[in-house]
């Protein structure tokens, strides 16, 4: 059996999932074969959407949209504290001056443009665009502000951008819940014994990585958009902690929160079928 996963080529994605694609840690058994696809996490929405990818890294806000044919698995996500996306300017702006701007955004159905709708207090235009494009786009002066995620909430200041608004903030203020950005989603049809495999397999790429982080070092680098050392140690810092080992009760919670809240807004109605794989 093959087995065809989709992350994005980000640190924290390269990561934790480093050990099992370079084959430090054994494929489940039953899985002869892995084939990774690499890609922008818009791309990765769309894909799931059209149900491409037997296991992929998904946009918690899309999650919704695709519960009929995948569940959430409980390792390899992207949740926190201090970490969410960032509403930023050209210059020095304050909220009312965007109420009615053109803003870049990394995508629809990214949890990213999904807080901004959330937040209420933007009712312009939305440009979408890869995300390590916001910025240049910014520079240029081709929009006033954008939200930007990933490695660039650590490089914007150095391109004279300014924060307009903390998104992940906002959301941590208003619920008192972690910012929950992505998680790993799987096929269904795959079946609960080989769910619970993967999700172990996932455990202990991680926990290789964490024992051991030289070892994937190389792999991280000639997939990242950043090469700055210090960059890339704080955007996996800032993107891998306890909830990607387990979400366990809190970030389920997370997780169900937002799915809940992008579903009213984009007026979806949520499958029947559990959420989240029952995997230990």
């Amino acid at each position: 059996m093959a087995l065809s996963l989709g992350i994005s080529p980000c640190p924290n994605d390269t990561y934790i999932f480093s050990a099992l694609i370079e084959g430090r840690v054994p494929l489940p058994d039953g899985i002869g074969q892995l084939t990774t696809h690499f890609a922008d996490v818009e791309e990765l929405n769309s894909l799931a959407h059209r149900g491409v990818l037997d296991v992929t890294k998904l946009s918690v806000a899309a999650v919704a949209d695709i519960l009929d044919e995948y569940v959430v698995l409980p390792s390899g996500g992207a949740l926190g504290r201090g970490c969410g996306p960032l509403l930023v300017a050209s210059r020095p702006l304050a909220l009312e001056d965007l109420r009615d701007i053109s803003i870049a955004i990394p995508g629809a159905k990214t949890t990213a443009n999904t807080l901004l709708s959330l937040h209420g207090a933007f009712t312009g235009l939305r440009q979408e665009m890869l995300f390590d494009a916001i910025i240049p786009a910014l520079v240029r002066g081709e929009y006033a502000a954008g939200v930007i995620i990933h490695e660039s909430r650590f490089t914007y200041a150095d391109h004279g951008l300014h924060l307009v608004l903390d998104l992940g903030k906002w959301w941590e203020e208003t619920t008192g819940v972690p910012i929950p950005l992505g998680v790993i989603v799987a096929r269904r049809s795959l079946g609960e014994e080989t769910l619970r495999r993967i999700t172990a397999c996932i455990r202990a790429s991680l926990e290789n990585a964490n024992a051991g982080p030289e070892a994937g070092r190389a792999f991280v680098r000639a997939h990242a958009q950043e090469m700055d050392e210090d960059v890339l140690a704080k955007h996996i810092a800032a993107f891998v902690n306890e909830f990607s080992l387990d979400l366990g009760e809190e970030g389920r919670f997370a997780v169900e929160r937002l799915v809940i809240r992008a579903a009213m807004l984009g007026d979806v109605t949520l499958s029947d079928s559990p959420m989240f794989a029952s995997c230990p």
